[in-house]
C-alpha cells in the first residue's frame, strides 16, 4: 500500500496530534461559544428584518464579527487538515499513517488523550484502541 496515493498531505504522528490537543480544546470551546452567541444574534436579527427596515447597528456588527471569528477558528483546523467530524460532540480526526495505511487518529472532546484510530472510511463506529504507537 505504500505506493498508494494519499488523500491528505499532512499526516500526524501521535506525538504531534497530542501536542495540538490544548489548542484544539481551546478552539472547540471558542467555536461552541460563538455558535451559542450566533443563535442569540440570529433570533435578534429575525425580529429586525422587515420590509423597509434598514439593518445595521450593534446587532449586525456583532453578528458579522462573530461569523468572521468562527470562520477564522474553522480555518485553524482546515489549514492543518484536521477533520471536524461532529462539531457538537467535538469529534476530531487527525490524518495519520499506521502500518503504511492512511488512517485517522480519533479524539472526542472530553477524552483525556488520543487513544483511538480508525480507517478513513470506517468512521467513529470503526474506532480501535491505539496500541504500540507510544
Amino acid at each position: 500500500m505504500a505506493s498508494m496515493e494519499h488523500r491528505y498531505k499532512k499526516h500526524y504522528s501521535l506525538d504531534e496530534a497530542r501536542k495540538l490537543l490544548p489548542s484544539v480544546r481551546k478552539w472547540l470551546k471558542q467555536i461552541g461559544q460563538l455558535r451559542k452567541d450566533l443563535r442569540k444574534l440570529d433570533s435578534q436579527l429575525e425580529k429586525l428584518v422587515a420590509p423597509g427596515v434598514d439593518l445595521g447597528g450593534k446587532v449586525v456588527n456583532t453578528w458579522v464579527r462573530a461569523n468572521v471569528s468562527l470562520r477564522d477558528l474553522l480555518l485553524e483546523f482546515f489549514r492543518r487538515e484536521i477533520q471536524i467530524k461532529d462539531i457538537d460532540r467535538g469529534l476530531i480526526d487527525f490524518p495519520a499513517i499506521i502500518d503504511d495505511e492512511e488512517v485517522f487518529l480519533c479524539w472526542e472532546e472530553g477524552e483525556e488523550d488520543i487513544e483511538f484510530w480508525h480507517r478513513l472510511d470506517a468512521g467513529y463506529a470503526g474506532r480501535e484502541r491505539l496500541t504500540g504507537l507510544e
